[in-house]
């Protein structure tokens, strides 16, 4: 797999990310993730969103410069304090400017993903939880997956305010 087969559903998420910067932030907090009992104020999954995929494309980049047949430890949890201080950032950070940061780092993951060969592809990082993962199952699950399962989260939001 390469970045092509992600670029259908990266051009959605993008679109949508759009969509939703040219709308006010809805109230209420969001559903709790699977496994979990964090609820966020819209502001703060754009504080997510606006950090996470820049400092996983710099995983995948680590994973990537290390690989040497052997799986290279990466990633972090939901307890990770950098994670949660983005989160709460966008408490107190325009929208607009957390919207700019989402779609720009958008935008260069998707520059990097293009340049990576098949040997990029299948390197493999060991994730502290999710465990072995090649390049393509960390672009699946911590970028695009994670794109849209917060913007699902933005969409029932807004519903909740409707």
């Amino acid at each position: 797999m390469d970045e092509g087969d992600f670029a259908g559903r990266l051009d959605d998420i993008e679109r949508r990310l759009a969509e939703r910067a040219s709308r006010p932030a809805p109230e209420g907090l969001t559903d709790p993730d699977a496994g979990s009992d964090e609820r966020w104020e819209a502001r703060q999954v754009w504080g997510h969103l606006a950090e996470f995929v820049g400092y996983w494309q710099e995983q995948i980049e680590s994973v990537i410069a290390a690989y040497d047949g052997e799986p290279v430890p990466f990633g972090r949890t939901k307890q990770d304090p950098a994670r949660i201080a983005a989160v709460e950032m966008g408490r107190q950070t325009p929208v607009a400017e957390l919207v700019g940061r989402a779609q720009e780092s958008l935008a260069e993951a998707r520059r990097y993903l293009a340049g990576l060969g098949s040997a990029e592809w299948n390197a493999v990082g060991r994730h502290p939880t999710v465990g072995d993962m090649d390049v393509e199952a960390m672009v699946e699950r911590f970028i695009v997956a994670h794109l849209e399962e917060h913007l699902d989260a933005l969409d029932g939001l807004e519903r909740q305010d409707a």
